[in-house]
């Protein structure tokens, strides 16, 4: 068996710094997938880029939280935070509210529909689905993207399960693995859901989640640790971090990540090592 990567590249369409990241990394690193935030202000412009690149797959990335949804509020009135009309600021706002029964299968049925029509009115054809910090993998929540997925051709699906030790964890970050853990335990239930419906996933998953970058070293331990089989490693690559930081109100290294998936020694370790490098189409 071999070692088959996909590098994605979520967030696309969401700025034009980050399409911009994704052109590079296309063009000279290890991107050939990325997940198109629909709601995004850039999506336009991700949308043409994909077009002239056809080595890159391009995903739909469903958007539940941090941004404004494509429905008007009044129809999906449990996502959208009644003080600003926008979706719920981030995952942990959202759990809240989920597991006190506030928000509504329904509405996510519906906001989620729209953006796939959205996509789908591009004329392309995704690869894959997955979500905005994960909501897809929440119970009830990944029946109806399972659903989606299958109405609409869509064949394969995002198992965002990061590899948790507690054994290992100091006590500053105990609460950060605990979520990982909880992320884990419900990316494998998502894994077990696709795979009987019929939906294709990759075998491994790699990415930092909780803000953390995959910057050089990252990603080299990740790659001399690749298992057999495909894996996903997941990156938000950028090309200014003074300018997308406070843009996203999200303090990350968007371009540590960009410069490390373009990286000369990390493109000859990938040759060395004989990784094949895709998209959720070599599936």
């Amino acid at each position: 068996m071999s070692k088959q990567l996909i590098v994605n590249a979520d967030d696309f369409g969401r700025h034009p710094l980050i399409d911009r990241a994704v052109a590079q990394g296309v063009e000279r690193g290890l991107i050939r997938s990325a997940t198109v935030m629909v709601t995004g202000a850039a999506f336009a412009d991700a949308v043409a880029l994909a077009r002239r690149t056809p080595e890159l797959g391009m995903g739909i990335h469903f958007t539940l939280v941090n941004a404004k949804p494509i429905l008007p509020p009044a129809q999906i009135s449990s996502l959208v935070d009644p003080r600003t009309g926008e979706l719920y600021p981030d995952h942990g706002v959202f759990v809240k509210r989920f597991l006190q029964g506030k928000i509504r299968l329904q509405d996510v049925q519906r906001e989620c529909t729209a953006q796939l029509d959205r996509f789908l009115d591009t004329g392309l054809v995704p690869t894959h689905g997955d979500s905005h910090q994960h909501m897809h993998v929440l119970p009830g929540i990944i029946d109806v993207i399972i659903g989606l997925c299958l109405d609409h051709g869509i064949p394969a699906l995002r198992i965002p399960a990061i590899p948790v030790s507690l054994a290992a964890t100091r006590p500053s970050n105990l609460g950060e693995q605990v979520g990982r853990l909880g992320l884990h335990v419900l990316a494998e239930r998502a894994r077990k859901k696709a795979r009987r419906a019929g939906l294709l996933v990759p075998d491994h998953f790699g990415g930092i989640v909780a803000g953390e970058a995959v910057d050089k070293r990252a990603l080299r331990t990740i790659l001399l640790q690749l298992g057999e089989g495909t894996t996903e490693i997941m990156i938000h690559p950028g090309t200014d971090n003074k300018i997308l930081i406070p843009a996203t109100q999200w303090d990350h290294d968007f371009e540590g990540e960009l410069a490390a998936a373009t990286d000369p020694e990390i493109l000859d370790l990938v040759r060395e090592q004989g990784i094949q490098v895709g998209n959720f189409r070599d599936l």
